[in-house]
């Protein structure tokens, strides 16, 4: 008996690269070692960033209130309620 002719094997399918996708909330969070170094600085934060401080969607209001001398400018300019400013007041800064 003659060996039966050897059939080649097709090559088995390339395995797609993993695809990593960047959270772009973890570049919008401002993070505790921020807030321990002077915090989020109101005059040059993103929105996004704003928004992630625990006070609500204050971002727009803030940006649109700029430039802030000091953290106190978000109650004297009426920006933001005193009881926000005593939950955010920590974690920004005017730089």
């Amino acid at each position: 008996m003659t060996p039966s002719p050897a059939v080649a094997a097709a090559p088995a399918p390339a395995k797609p690269a993993p695809v990593v996708v960047a959270s772009a909330e973890a570049d919008t969070q401002p993070t505790a070692d921020a807030a321990g170094k002077g915090g989020v600085n109101l005059n040059s934060a993103s929105v996004d960033v704003l928004n992630h401080l625990g006070g609500g969607h204050i971002g727009q209001t803030i940006v649109k209130h700029r430039p802030y001398s000091s953290v106190e400018d978000l109650v004297r300019k009426r920006v933001v309620r005193r009881s926000v400013y005593e939950q955010i007041k920590d974690q920004v800064a005017a730089q």
